[in-house]
């Protein structure tokens, strides 16, 4: 029978574990026993691994795409990995290449994958993911997994998870105050150790009764132990584990059903549970996608016969396959596109000889776009470049999902009576953040083609006004393109309004008023792009689309700014820690940090919706003793505050520390500060010599602690100082590759 286990490629976690970055923040990760012990006040990770945007409401509206999509009926949760369950990075990385999720308009339930025997058993969802699948509406669930005994489970472990304490379970209700720290909703419940009695399978069924009538947390139930205590998959809900979903009252809210499901089996597991009072869409058919993504065989009729009511909701088991099997970014939202959508790239047309038709052919889209002001910068959350208001403050690959804006509702719909415009994302370019909307192809005369963008529902007044960036092929020509609007007493786009030409070679920010519309709603947002003569080649690039109920306003900055730790790595690179209050304004969607250069402009370093952020790369200019780092907040119409400041300090020892050329890494000494000796942990990318140094401040070698000729991998050497004065002292590792340098504090 098959199992679901978080069977993370091993490239993913090395990639992860060998950054290697001093001071870098995880996502937290226990087992039962020391989850006990936890506190957000001991976690020093903790402030770094909070979500921050809150979850928004959505609706399906009165616009449906896809005629064959069933409203109001099955839901789509989603299971997905990113890293190892140790070495989830808490706020992005310096890479584009990180999976980002971005179809959340089909996606109901976000389930961070992941645990295991070797690491940890229960694994919080990393802010990145609550942040954007909470712009977009989609609560997010945590993992608690069981092995199987084959991969390391111990049975002990589940009785450690459902321990009592008089009426009380400790362990439940420190998941219940993970969940409400870290700002997510549920966990999803994957108990595969076999083992266990009736004794222990009532003790879990009480334990998540325990959760639903002490709080507000959300369960999923994997289907695999029943109520005897015995691992034994059902692949329907029946008398051997319903008590599990419901027993005189809710046990979970949600059931994944095993991946061995039948049409007889969904439909007996619809009907008990509508008999026990729920929703058969509280119910999700397991269907794995791992290995073979938009490849895999269905049975779609069994779980969404054509033309009838879904039998049962959809549970996607590690859907990210399409960022794992891509080739590249590109490729990688081509096959995102192509598993949500389908073939033809269109939600509205789903018709295909192909078995994959897409969820758009099943299941309606979800927008939260229900309130001004609204603005979309078409930011995937990662790329290649950072650009505030049209002008690039980075250069250099980056990936923060928290950044990520809500993206198109229908990717795409073009509507046009010839040949239409071919609209895509793109990365070499942006007005803020690190994408941009490309609309490329002919125009003909009398042929315009209308691009559907957004669902909404936005209530407009006398002083709403909407923008558009864009950028032409050549200064000064006009811009063929207007703002499109479809209201809900109109059918389809009815009002088009002119973006205009532009004036330069840049980006240009054009305002548009819509008072004229005071007292409609707004149920879609597009572009129309025509000519009235032929147009050969046409190209250009939209870098914002905004609806606001008035001109953007500057929020309150942040205060109390300061740095909890500066990691320097060697004289030119270093990590920082930084925290601050949060601007006492309610519109405040994020937080830049820029480090301040000599001329007074200002490097982007990355930014957060929260008030703690891990710089993960500041490099020291030439002559600099200290390094300003400043922060400004982001309103949620994208005006920007006033900024603080704080600096940091180098220590300038003349050993230069060199990029290495394979993927090595050098934790901190640990302990730092150290009294008597200090463990240096370290990676080769490959086979051969290499040797740790210690420098004094002065720069002369003290000791050397660890030399010789060394296999691939991780290993570690002790420095004995206890003979050693106290101050400051540098880690040197020497191989092949480069050099890697670590700070170190010998305490007397």
């Amino acid at each position: 029978m098959k199992h679901i286990w978080p069977a993370i490629a091993c490239m993913l976690a090395a990639g992860a574990v060998a950054q290697g970055l001093p001071g870098q923040p995880y996502c937290s990760y226990w087992y039962p026993d020391d989850l006990l012990t936890w506190t957000p006040s001991s976690d020093l990770d903790a402030p770094y691994n909070k979500g921050s945007v809150p979850l928004a409401g959505r609706f399906t509206g009165d616009i449906q795409v896809n005629a064959h999509a069933r409203p109001g009926e099955a839901s789509i949760a989603a299971l997905c990995a990113w890293f190892s369950t140790s070495a989830n990075p808490s706020q992005g990385l310096d890479d584009f290449d990180i999976f980002a999720p971005n179809y959340w308009m089909y996606i109901d339930i976000m389930v961070f994958w992941g645990g295991s025997a070797g690491e940890g058993l229960i694994l919080a969802p990393s802010p990145y993911v609550i942040d954007a699948a909470h712009r977009n509406g989609v609560p997010v669930y945590g993992t608690i997994f069981f092995p199987p005994t084959v991969y390391g489970g111990q049975i002990q472990w589940v009785w450690d998870l459902v321990q009592r304490e008089g009426s009380s379970f400790p362990v439940a209700d420190k998941l219940i105050e993970v969940a409400e720290y870290y700002g997510f909703e549920g966990w999803f419940v994957n108990q595969e150790t076999a083992g266990g009695n009736a004794e222990l399978a009532m003790q879990v069924r009480d334990f998540m009764d325990y959760i639903q009538t002490t709080s507000d947390i959300d369960v999923m139930w994997y289907d695999a132990m029943i109520e005897n205590g015995a691992i034994s998959w059902q692949n329907a809900l029946n008398s051997n584990n319903d008590m599990f979903f419901h027993d005189g009252e809710i046990i979970s809210d949600e059931f994944f059903i095993n991946f061995g499901w039948n049409s007889t089996g969904l439909t007996n597991s619809g009907n008990l549970a509508q008999s026990l009072g729920r929703s058969k869409y509280e119910l999700f058919a397991g269907v794995d996608v791992e290995a073979n993504g938009y490849g895999t065989s269905v049975n779609w009729d069994a779980v969404f016969p054509e033309g009838q009511p879904h039998r049962t909701s959809l549970g996607f088991y590690r859907p990210e396959w399409c960022f794992n099997s891509s080739s590249g970014p590109v490729d990688f939202y081509q096959r995102e596109n192509r598993f949500w959508v389908g073939a033809n790239r269109d939600p509205s047309n789903t018709a295909t000889s192909e078995a994959w038709k897409g969820m758009a052919h099943y299941v309606v889209d979800k927008s939260p776009i229900d309130a001004l002001p609204f603005v979309t910068n078409f930011n995937t959350g990662q790329g290649t470049l950072y650009s505030i208001d049209g002008a690039v403050r980075r250069s250099g690959e980056w990936a923060n999902p928290s950044l990520q804006d809500v993206l198109p509702t229908w990717r795409w719909i073009a509507d046009c009576p010839g040949t239409p415009l071919y609209p895509d994302l793109v990365w070499d370019d942006a007005y803020y953040g690190g994408t941009c909307l490309e609309v490329t192809g002919d125009i003909a005369p009398g042929s315009p083609t209308t691009l559907q963008l957004y669902k909404t529902d936005l209530s407009l007044s006398s002083s709403s006004i909407a923008q558009l960036a864009f950028r032409t092929s050549s200064a000064g020509s006009p811009s063929h393109m207007e703002l499109a609007l479809d209201f809900t007493d109109t059918s389809g786009m009815s009002e088009y309004i002119s973006a205009g030409s532009s004036s330069g070679a840049g980006w240009e920010l054009e305002t548009l008023p819509l008072g004229q519309f005071a007292g409609r709603t707004l149920e879609a947002v597009g572009l129309r792009f025509s000519s009235g003569s032929a147009l050969t080649g046409y190209e250009i690039r939209v870098g914002r689309i905004a609806l606001l109920d008035g001109m953007p306003q500057a929020p309150q900055p942040p205060s109390g700014l300061w740095v909890e730790g500066f990691y320097q790595i060697d004289d030119d690179n270093g990590t920082v820690r930084l925290r601050w209050t949060a601007s006492p304004d309610d519109g405040v969607r994020e937080y830049n940090v820029y480090r301040l250069n000599a001329d007074d402009s200002r490097t982007f370093l990355g930014a957060t919706p929260g008030s703690a952020y891990f710089v993960p790369a500041v490099q020291r200019a030439e002559g600099e003793d200290e390094t300003t780092l400043l922060v400004e907040s982001v309103g949620e119409d994208f005006a920007l505050s006033s900024a603080v400041s704080t600096t940091i300090t180098w220590t300038i020892t003349g050993i230069g520390g060199t990029s290495p050329g394979g993927r090595a890494a050098m934790e901190q000494p640990s302990p730092n500060p150290a009294s008597s000796s200090a463990a240096i942990r370290y990676c080769l990318p490959s086979s051969g010599p290499a040797r740790i140094d210690i420098f004094s401040l002065d720069g002369r070698i003290v000791a050397t602690p660890g030399s010789g000729l060394q296999e691939a991998g991780w290993h570690v050497c002790e420095w004995d100082c206890a003979g050693m004065p106290g101050g400051i002292y540098f880690a040197r590792l020497a191989f092949p590759g480069g050099t890697l340098v670590r700070k170190l504090t010998v305490m007397r």
